[in-house]
């Protein structure tokens, strides 16, 4: 493991059980339906101890994100791969091509819909944009008999495109998923839509209309209009 990856892993295990706060970590772990342990540090506190983890370290290359990535992810504690998730939105830019290939890793091993969203939104949605080769595997995630958290992750990763957004694929993926039965799919159709409509309303009307979407789909899309 290179030395940055090294240093930052050694700092976080170091720095976080110190602020553990057990019963916090009760309460958390049980609105995450008891998925993943945790330490019990909020969102807020969480990123003040990242940046002090981080305070003197140089910027990484992709292949030392790619490191503390997948050691954040070896650790128990959920709040280590929500460090992960913020440290890769910090520094998406430099991110290559093949990071696609680690992205993918996290979001099948330790599957919820937390860092899954977090990971499509501000890291899968920048590498695509970055490399629009990347499309061709975000129309294999989104096939019909994918894994759901990457079929999630592809709907879901032109979130932050706004006007950007290619509203050809985002319907294809949402038509193509749209008789899926579970809930997080159904979700992210809705939300992806939503969020669309906050661009191009008219188009995500004519979609909904045209489209036939389960109820849960149909509403979120179409809560804002």
């Amino acid at each position: 493991m290179a030395e940055l990856a090294t240093t930052f892993l050694t700092r976080l295990r170091e720095t976080l059980p110190r602020h553990a706060d057990p019963e916090r970590a009760a309460a958390m772990g049980k609105y995450m339906r008891d998925q993943f342990p945790f330490l019990g540090i909020p969102s807020t506190p969480l990123a003040a101890l990242q940046r002090e983890v981080a305070t003197g370290l140089p910027r990484p290359e992709s292949a030392d994100a790619a490191e503390i990535a997948l050691g954040c992810w070896s650790f128990d504690e959920r709040e280590y791969q929500y460090v992960a998730c913020g440290y890769l939105r910090k520094y998406a830019k430099v991110l290559d091509e093949d990071f696609i290939g680690i992205a993918r890793e996290l979001i099948v091993v330790k599957p919820w819909w937390d860092t899954v969203d977090a990971l499509a939104a501000h890291v899968v949605g920048p590498l695509v944009s970055a490399y629009p080769s990347l499309e061709s595997v975000m129309d294999q995630w989104a096939a019909p008999g994918s894994e759901m958290w990457l079929t999630r992750t592809a709907i879901l990763h032109q979130l932050r495109y706004q006007g950007e957004t290619d509203a050809d694929r985002l319907f294809r993926y949402c038509a193509a998923q749209a008789g899926h039965p579970d809930f997080f799919i159904r979700k992210a159709i809705g939300w992806a839509l939503r969020e669309y409509a906050k661009t191009d309303p008219g188009a995500v009307r004519e979609f909904v209309t045209a489209t036939e979407l389960s109820g849960l789909s149909r509403r979120e899309a179409l809560k804002n209009l």
